[in-house]
């Protein structure tokens, strides 16, 4: 039996004081509010639930910052690609496992307690298939072993350059499958996880444009009803692409088309028409935004004031990695809306006035949802998985309830996460991982081995 003392926690039906939480075997057994520390309790000040990550792309924390210098024309998103299938093409199953330790142990110092990974880089550099499909997704696996983050793992069908089917480039070699090489990805890949305690496993058809409609299904079809993630209307060039091939826009055909239902993450969904946003909203599934990596792609501003109106779901993600930061994902998609309306406080409501609050609660929950990762609250049956706030912090000074998120989310967030707890095991302590040493260690031998600047 495992038991901690909180001044303050956020618990389902909101903030409480005082409280005791016990629990067994990695769960939580019983919330006491208004209760006084036990001897032996683990003492702490502010409790929150954890958040988990939606959407990421590990092995691209390895290339931070490397695109950040103007090429001889306008760059672009497609320009930045260019750059992620050279590093892409150059990492092996160790390069892998390394740089993804370095990401998932910097997300647990964010406050993230569980990634979706949307994985895509599966054979060997020459495109030659491993003699384990799962190979390079084993290694994801095992990094999240070593680092305690829960895992979705979310292997990628990769089969087309563009619209139509059309031959994958040269630079794609390490991704693509048919559909009987993917059903046997995903059987691989159940296999990979087999020893992580809550691991699950989605499907993720990479974008339309990177698979056929015959493809989408196979995919589905091998889902066995578990989550389901792609990649939709992110650029005003896939649009495009979309409308001369089909006639139809990526959401509007996608919506059509396909039993789009509450087990899918629209990733990004950037460029919609009010028309298919109350569809999405109808269809129960989660938009998957990221806006730190669509900010630095420069990918456009996704209507969340208008999806957070309509009671829309929605949760953040990392993606690119390029900044690994939950606080600064939630305070960037806020801003976005306000540089949009020229107005302040757009997700937020009149039942929750606190900015702070409301965005962490919709993160969370539609976290949970798009990873199928079960009970997100601190509450008995849950995972006891929980971030403390160091309420020594100096801009927690005086703050109390939601002014805790308001601050947290608005104000030096990095600084605030004191510890982090996955199954009632702290893997954060003093607002660093009990691994980054050694994991630093790794991910900076692998880059230099690597050769590319």
């Amino acid at each position: 039996m495992q038991s901690w003392w909180f001044e303050t926690a956020l618990l389902a039906d909101g903030w409480a004081e005082r409280v005791r939480v016990t629990a067994e075997d990695g769960r939580i057994v019983a919330v006491m509010p208004d209760d006084a520390p036990h001897a032996g309790d683990e003492r702490h000040g502010a409790g929150l639930p954890g958040v988990a990550n939606l959407h990421s792309h590990a092995f691209q924390r390895g290339m931070a910052g490397m695109a950040e210098r103007r090429g001889p024309g306008t760059d672009s998103f497609w320009t930045w690609r260019d750059l992620m299938y050279r590093f892409a093409n150059a990492i092996g199953p160790d390069a892998l496992e390394a740089i993804a330790a370095l990401a998932f142990v910097e997300m647990l110092e964010a406050g993230f307690v569980r990634v979706g990974e949307f994985h895509y880089v599966h054979h060997d550099r020459d495109g030659t298939p491993f003699a384990n499909p799962a190979e390079m997704g084993a290694r994801i696996a095992a990094a999240a072993a070593e680092t305690g983050i829960g895992l979705t793992l979310l292997p990628v069908l990769y089969m087309a350059s563009g619209f139509g089917g059309a031959a994958p480039r040269p630079e794609q070699r390490r991704f693509v499958h048919d559909a009987d090489g993917y059903a046997r990805l995903i059987a691989a890949s159940r296999d990979a996880v087999a020893g992580l305690a809550d691991a699950r496993v989605g499907v993720a058809p990479h974008s339309l444009r990177a698979v056929t409609p015959e493809g989408l299904y196979a995919a589905l079809a091998v889902g066995a009803g578990g989550p389901v993630h792609i990649h939709v209307a992110e650029q005003i060039g896939e649009v495009e692409a979309c409308l001369r091939h089909s006639g139809l826009r990526p959401v509007e055909w996608l919506l059509g088309n396909a039993p789009v239902d509450a087990r899918w993450c629209l990733v990004h969904a950037t460029h919609v028409t009010p028309a298919e946003l109350d569809a999405v909203v109808r269809s129960g599934a989660v938009v998957g935004l990221c806006p730190i990596t669509e900010a630095n792609l420069g990918d456009g501003i996704f209507p969340a004031a208008e999806l957070f109106a309509a009671g829309g779901r929605f949760g953040v993600g990392s993606d690119s990695n390029v900044l690994i930061d939950l606080a600064h994902e939630l305070r960037s998609l806020e801003y976005s809306q306000r540089l949009t309306h020229r107005a302040r406080n757009l997700l937020s409501s009149d039942a929750c006035p606190s900015t702070g609050r409301a965005l962490f609660d919709a993160a969370r929950r539609g976290g949970a949802q798009a990873l199928a990762a079960g009970e997100c609250d601190i509450a008995p049956g849950a995972r006891a998985d929980f971030v403390t706030l160091d309420r020594a912090h100096p801009t927690l000074a005086g703050r109390s309830g939601d002014a805790l998120l308001d601050a947290f989310v608005f104000a030096n967030g990095r600084g605030m996460v004191d510890g982090v707890w996955r199954g009632g095991r702290q893997w954060v302590r003093g607002g660093r991982h009990v691994a980054r040493d050694a994991v630093v260690r790794r991910y900076t031998a692998a880059l230099a081995g690597l050769g590319i600047a």
